[in-house]
């Protein structure tokens, strides 16, 4: 896991943020010696939850494409 001091951080996000989603998480040191952790947050999401594609076709439109594609 990588430490940056408080100063490194701050000059650095986009480096921290990237290191952080690549690794998990990555350590914040302040002068004090308190720590922090920066990790990212999951998505609930599903990666298979995708909006639908109007494509103007009716069922059977669809099933006679189907078909066609099976005799091949």
């Amino acid at each position: 896991m990588t430490t940056y001091t408080f100063s490194e951080a701050r000059q650095k996000l986009s480096s921290v943020l990237e290191q952080a989603k690549d690794h998990g998480e990555v350590l914040i040191k302040r002068k004090d010696g308190s720590l922090f952790v920066v990790k990212p947050v999951s998505s609930k999401r599903s990666p298979l939850d995708v909006s639908g594609v109007n494509i103007n076709l009716k069922a059977d439109e669809i099933v006679d494409i189907i078909r066609e594609v099976r005799e091949r």
